[in-house]
């Protein structure tokens, strides 16, 4: 997988997954605001729609294909710690940070592997798959960033992502903002706010 590494000097491993149409050089200066001292793993998406890359397909707009969702995530799963070993980050703090299609897909591993990150960000998610999470997230924590008029992601949607979390254990804070389904410098100031509170 195509990925974009940066050592760092604290026992953290940011791993950073980019919006449609991105690449793994995306949310790099995001992963760095975020925590400057973290090792940033930051993936590029190898679904190609339409010359954008995804990190899973869909059959329309807000309709995901769940089987490919669910071969991708234990695939990217599988890559993210030949990584860990590959760059001997194995001993670290696992934590995730995602934009939009980047964010469903970090969703999406939290509802059928469990306690995968110990802290996630997701900026601008929805919920991934229509059964729910499978597993216990007791030891995750998670930031939401929605959009109250976010023309991509409904906002009902949005709610029900967080207490579809909040019903399997994780500590979930969820933020609103106006700014429909852009990222803006306030909402990454909220989050590094909330993943730097001890």
């Amino acid at each position: 997988m195509i990925h974009y590494y940066r050592k760092g000097t604290a026992p953290r491993t940011l791993v950073l997954f980019h919006g449609t149409g991105g690449t793994e050089e995306d949310l790099v200066s995001i992963g760095t605001m975020l925590d400057p001292e973290a090792h940033i793993l930051s993936l590029r998406g190898e679904v190609n729609e339409n010359g954008m890359n995804r990190f899973f397909k869909r059959l329309a707009e807000g309709v995901f294909d769940e089987e490919d969702l669910k071969m991708r995530a234990e695939r990217i799963l599988k890559e993210i710690k030949e990584l860990l070993v590959r760059y001997e980050l194995k001993d670290t703090a696992l934590h995730s940070a995602g934009y939009s299609n980047g964010a469903n897909m970090i969703a999406g591993m939290l509802y059928l592997h469990g306690d995968v990150f110990q802290k996630s960000i997701l900026f601008h998610p929805m919920v991934p798959l229509k059964s729910g999470p499978a597993l216990s997230l007791n030891s995750t924590e998670v930031f939401i960033g929605a959009g109250i008029n976010d023309p991509i992601v409904p906002y009902e949607n949005t709610t029900q992502l967080m207490q579809e979390f909040s019903q399997q254990g994780a500590f979930v804070t969820m933020k609103t903002y106006e700014m429909g389904h852009r990222l803006t410098l306030e909402e990454v100031e909220d989050a590094k706010a909330w993943y730097s509170a001890p």
